[in-house]
């Protein structure tokens, strides 16, 4: 499902992969963010995923026009992660609401693990 926005001229349909492509690269320029995490189903390994594999980090609902975003992330050893998840939820709804006008409803973190 895509989130669509409706304006005198038209339809505007933006994507969840461009929604969560949007959501990871907000979540990356937040100090503590070490990368996104992918959790690989057939053996439970966490994956430190790279600026090119983003979304796999990220998982996007959208309904009725508002927007949940599901970010699992890894953090840097030795700062709280209470602090970081916060300016990282901060962070990602404001941007996503500035780029798409749209409403982000709810945004959730999810901390996979911890590098040194």
């Amino acid at each position: 499902m895509a989130a669509i926005k409706k304006n005198s001229l038209g339809e505007i349909i933006i994507s969840n992969e461009v929604l969560a492509r949007l959501a990871g690269i907000s979540a990356m320029e937040c100090y503590g963010i070490v990368g996104m995490a992918s959790k690989r189903a057939t053996d439970g390994i966490v994956e430190l995923l790279g600026m090119e594999n983003l979304t796999r980090g990220v998982k996007v609902h959208t309904q009725d026009n508002e927007i949940y975003i599901n970010l699992y992330i890894i953090v840097e050893y030795g700062i709280s992660i209470a602090t970081v998840a916060q300016n990282v939820i901060e962070t990602v709804k404001y941007n996503v609401e500035n780029f798409t006008g749209m409403t982000v409803k709810r945004v959730d973190i999810t901390v996979e693990g911890v590098r040194v």
